[in-house]
């Protein structure tokens, strides 16, 4: 039996008067979502790994409020945002982290007109500065060589202008990279954002992530790599749909890394 993922809470910390290097904002996916769950411990594992001082709201953390504003609820949104604020600025947290997109790119750029103000980071993009800073090996292992493509998630990529973070971590881990006809700020949305992932999609041709799917599959690639729990997702049913999943798996980089590494 595998030894328990040690995960502390802020309430943890708080109580011995201690403050973590970083707050991991876990999200709605993240924590409920089964497949979503998988790349939360992965991502837990690897900061475990690398000895990073982390910590997480626990029962304190609330919805980003994404959703909420996305399908034109504002003042749900507010409440949800003022509730997670009140919470992060009672522990006096500066620093977050955070797997999903969506929080990376409301917190971070929505949070500060509600006095939330604090470094944001995605996943990828803490990854890639612990690899800078030798904190974090990152390698091959059983993925070098192998054919990959990355999913831009439209929140990482287009909102807020961060390819490379990504890509540099795939690369280190020797891969094949094979980008899809419509990649970077010209991707295609997997079909979750703006709160369509909770919701049947409306009367047309083909669903949106069936298409970014058989893009991903045109590449001929063993693996699709996503950095979103929403686009996991979606390509995860795209792929079910296009009845390809003995011949492509999908994966978040969290998940690459931890298991090259065999975490």
């Amino acid at each position: 039996m595998s030894e328990p993922i040690k995960v502390p809470t802020m309430a943890e910390y708080a109580a011995q008067g201690k403050m973590p290097e970083v707050l991991f904002f876990v999200g709605c996916a993240g924590s409920f979502d089964d497949r979503a769950k998988k790349i939360t411990k992965a991502f837990v594992k690897i900061l475990n790994n690398a000895n990073i001082d982390f910590a997480v709201l626990g029962t304190e953390e609330g919805c980003n409020g994404d959703p909420a504003k996305r399908a034109g609820n504002e003042f749900l949104f507010q409440m949800q945002a003022m509730m997670n604020i009140e919470v992060l600025n009672g522990y006096g947290i500066k620093k977050i982290v955070t797997a999903c997109p969506h929080c990376f790119n409301t917190i971070g750029n929505e949070y500060p007109g509600l006095g939330g103000n604090y470094e944001v980071m995605h996943h990828t993009q803490f990854l890639k500065s612990l690899l800078e800073d030798g904190r974090l090996k990152v390698e091959g292992g059983k993925f070098k060589g192998k054919r990959i493509t990355f999913h831009d998630p439209c929140y990482l990529g287009r909102a807020n202008n961060e390819y490379e973070a990504p890509r540099n971590l795939l690369e280190k881990l020797d891969v094949e990279l094979l980008e899809m006809k419509r990649s970077k700020k010209n991707g295609l949305c997997c079909g979750a954002g703006g709160a369509q992932a909770f919701k049947e999609p409306e009367n047309g041709t083909k669903d949106i992530n069936i298409e970014r799917t058989e893009e991903a599959l045109e590449t001929t690639s063993e693996i699709i790599a996503t950095g979103c729990p929403f686009c996991m997702m979606m390509m995860t049913d795209g792929v079910k749909a296009k009845n390809a999943e003995n011949k492509v798996e999908v994966m978040d980089i969290a998940e690459m890394i931890a298991s090259a590494d065999d975490l």
